[in-house]
């Protein structure tokens, strides 16, 4: 189970990689949109956790991108700002979540598993 989770906050990106893999998840971070994209190339992620607003290339940027190279790759917008329309827009580019900060990790963790078992159903039907 691989999770890639950008963030440009490095205390965020290293909290949330140490919970999840304590929960036995494969973790990578990246702390900015460039960073993000040569991971998603590299890692191969089942899901990934992206932050909306980064300095350079943002998160909305990024998730077009990883949705046109990977479209079936489930990607989780994480967002401190809960703007009606920016959440509308991730979601019109096919991000499969939006949570808002401060993060519930027992709902964070739920969701990822979701996500990750669904891929890893459809993959094996």
């Amino acid at each position: 189970m691989k999770l890639l989770i950008v963030d440009d906050e490095v205390e965020i990106c290293d909290f949330l990689k140490s919970f999840f893999e304590e929960r036995n998840y494969e973790v990578r971070s990246a702390t900015s949109g460039e960073e993000a994209l040569k991971a998603v190339e590299q890692f191969k992620p089942h899901v990934v956790l992206l932050d909306i607003k980064m300095p350079g290339v943002n998160g909305v940027q990024v998730l077009q991108e990883i949705k046109a190279k990977f479209p079936k790759l489930k990607v989780i917008m994480v967002t401190a700002l809960e703007t009606r329309d920016k959440i509308e827009e991730c979601l019109r580019l096919g991000a499969d979540n939006y949570i808002t900060k401060p993060l519930s990790l027992e709902y964070l963790e739920n969701d990822v598993r979701e996500k990750i078992e669904a891929v890893t159903n459809s993959s094996s039907a």
